[in-house]
């Protein structure tokens, strides 16, 4: 009978199948060929883990990589269960070791609003006992980390489950917008079993505003099978008609994400005679903006707006150039799944960029509206075949090196582990 092992060789032989060489056993619930076995990044002597984790279930990062981290526990054999209010963007589906269990809201006429933290906090204490969780990993500190230590506390005579919140950069720019939420969100900080950032930006930024530095930096961090060059996919010749290059941006169409720059940087190249189209791949609050700067720029008929997609990665595997000329971003996800698939990145110098992207080796970077100097980053790339393709190789080289599953993933479970043995030492 064939099963599909859990471990390492999946990253190298895609989900590699082995044959049970027992005699009419009962399927294992997770099972390691010989190669893990016999390989120094096996995980059979792992002790699987019950993790319950909590994100924002939307194309934005944290819901992005919460997901992804989810379901790559759960490959290794971990058992995961997201609590959410909708299933999250990139979890397309449940299985023997993915859960999802739904924070249903309580209508009442005494409520003007929903209290969502409070429902929130209901079912995670529900899930903690029920599934008997070993961690609760929450994304952002407002409302979740105060939602999960809320939850913690009201069952904690039963059972002792660590909160671990993971910071995105909201929270702290929630409190650069109002300074009334610092107190809470220092709380829950200061109350969290522990803490991780995505760059070290991030640390630094959370150090400042919360004089709070118990902080484990781990990166955001990317799949090498799914993002990737795709050569040959159909989708080039649809979005490329005439063989036009392509630049492509990426982004939920916050104000912050300057998604009209990549407009202005667009019809500049356009205007240099450059065969080129853009796509546009989100959506959000500024993309009817983004979309009246098109017309009149006269370019709205190569600016093509593509909504939400399930497979950003098909869109990024097909493109040339990627555009991020964001206002502040505390890690820079996308230009992280941009570089993977061989892009070159465009984008500003601010926040945790600069640890993703080098300039002058995988990209260029520019100051905040400097739309001239990326207009001129950006032709020089389409006029140099060899050096974009330069740009492309070196920028996924250093993605897996820096940024692959394969590094970021065990280093999210020594810290769970790091924190559930703190906890366990301190109860006994």
């Amino acid at each position: 009978m064939l099963f599909t092992c859990v471990g390492m060789c999946r990253l190298y032989r895609f989900g590699y199948q082995v044959v049970d060489e027992g005699s009419g056993a009962s399927p294992p619930s997770f099972y390691f060929c010989r190669w893990c076995r016999d390989n120094i990044n096996c995980y059979a002597n792992t002790e699987f883990m019950n993790i319950g984790i909590t994100v924002y279930p939307t194309y934005g990062g944290s819901g992005i990589v919460g997901s992804e981290l989810g379901r790559d526990l759960a490959e290794r054999g971990h058992n995961v269960h997201f609590i959410s209010s909708v299933l999250p963007t990139r979890v397309t589906q449940l299985g023997e070791r993915v859960h999802f269990h739904e924070v249903e809201m309580m209508s009442y006429p005494l409520f003007e609003h929903q209290p969502y933290d409070l429902a929130l906090a209901t079912k995670m204490a529900t899930v903690m006992r029920s599934e008997k969780l070993d961690l609760l990993h929450v994304h952002y500190a407002i409302p979740h980390s105060i939602s999960a230590i809320l939850a913690r506390e009201s069952i904690k005579q039963k059972r002792y489950v660590p909160v671990i919140t993971t910071l995105h950069g909201t929270d702290i720019t929630l409190v650069g917008a109002d300074r009334s939420y610092l107190p809470i969100t220092r709380y829950g900080l200061q109350q969290s079993d522990g803490v991780t950032a995505v760059s070290r930006f991030l640390k630094s930024a959370t150090i400042e505003t919360f004089d709070f530095d118990e902080i484990e930096v781990i990166p955001n961090f990317i799949c090498a099978l799914y993002y990737k060059r795709l050569e040959d996919s159909p989708l080039r010749a649809e979005l490329a008609p005439n063989r036009e290059k392509l630049l492509v941006h990426v982004s939920n169409f916050r104000a912050v994400k300057r998604p009209i720059d990549c407009v202005e940087i667009f019809a500049k190249v356009r205007e240099q005679g450059e065969k080129v189209r853009l796509v546009m791949v989100g959506d959000g609050p500024e993309r009817s903006a983004a979309y009246y700067r098109a017309e009149q720029l006269n370019v709205k008929d190569d600016v093509l707006f593509v909504g939400k997609q399930a497979n950003i990665s098909d869109y990024l595997g097909v493109s040339d150039i990627f555009l991020l000329p964001s206002e502040l971003e505390s890690f820079g996800l996308a230009a992280l799944e941009a570089q993977a698939c061989e892009l070159p990145v465009i984008a500003t110098r601010i926040g945790g960029i600069p640890e993703v992207v080098n300039d002058g080796e995988t990209g260029y970077l520019s100051d905040i509206g400097d739309i001239d100097k990326m207009t001129l980053d950006t032709l020089k790339l389409l006029r140099n075949d060899d050096l974009r393709r330069a740009f492309g190789q070196k920028g996924r080289e250093l993605a897996i090196e820096r940024y692959s599953t394969d590094k970021i993933i065990p280093q999210y479970i020594a810290f769970y582990e790091k924190i559930v043995n703190k906890a366990e030492s301190a109860a006994a």
